[in-house]
Parts: structure tokens; C-alpha cells; sequence
């Protein structure tokens, strides 16, 4: 899979004196294609998560708190695309099946939230340890 299908389409805020809310997801998204599971990965300043490969799942990606870098790649050693989002550049990133991925927090904490369109199947995705 080309990293060039790495899509990132900008997401709503809706200003509150209570509290922004951030719009993630709807049904009439044009890329949500049916629903698997969602899960939120909690991450610390400096810290990384990944490498990370979905065989068939799509994923999409956003950061409503802090600040992410993320890492694509279709071979872990190869050329590389790096997408950084979070509150100040709230986005939502297609990941399609096919391509490496791994994220590391810029900020104390930060919150990504991924939506799969298959529920997660350890034959299904695979997973290379980062080097600490």
C-alpha cells in the first residue's frame, strides 16, 4: 500500500465557554466504512507506541488531547511520512490497511483515538517491538 493514501481531513471544533467540543466521527462519513472497534491509547511526553500493521483493517486516527507525531511507513526501514495532529491541528487520519505505523507524544500527556473497521484479530494485525 502507497503511503500516498494516507488521507487527512480536517475535523470540526465547536467552541464552548465550558468546554470545546470536538466533532471525531459520523455515520455519514465517507470513510467510515463499517464499525470493528474504537479504543483510546494514553501516551506520554517523549514516549512511542508502534510499530503497528493491520492486514485488512482501516484505521482512523485523531488526537482530541495533546500533540502527536505519527510515523507511516510500507516497510519499517524504508522512506517514511510523518503526519503531526492534536487540538491546535485536530485532524482525522485514513489510514488504510497495508502500512507500518507508530506515534510518539510532543506533549506531558496526549490521547489518540483510533476507530478500526474490523475488530481486532491478533492474526489480523501485526506488531514489531520499538527498541527502548
Amino acid at each position: 500500500m502507497s503511503l500516498n493514501k494516507i488521507k487527512t481531513i480536517k475535523l470540526k471544533i465547536i467552541k464552548n465557554l465550558d468546554g470545546d467540543i470536538l466533532k471525531y466521527l459520523d455515520k455519514e462519513n465517507k470513510y467510515f466504512k463499517n464499525f470493528g472497534e474504537t479504543y483510546f491509547s494514553e501516551i506520554l511526553f517523549k514516549k512511542r507506541k508502534g510499530w503497528n500493521f493491520h492486514k485488512k483493517s482501516q484505521s482512523l486516527l485523531a488526537v482530541p488531547f495533546g500533540k502527536v507525531r505519527f510515523t507511516f511507513a510500507k516497510d519499517i526501514k524504508g522512506k517514511k511520512k510523518y503526519i503531526t495532529v492534536g487540538k491546535n491541528n485536530y485532524r482525522l487520519i485514513v489510514l488504510p490497511p497495508g502500512i507500518w505505523f507508530n506515534f510518539t507524544s510532543l506533549e506531558k500527556k496526549s490521547l489518540v483515538i483510533n476507530t478500526l473497521n474490523y475488530k481486532h484479530n491478533n492474526s489480523e494485525t501485526l506488531k514489531i517491538p520499538l527498541k527502548k
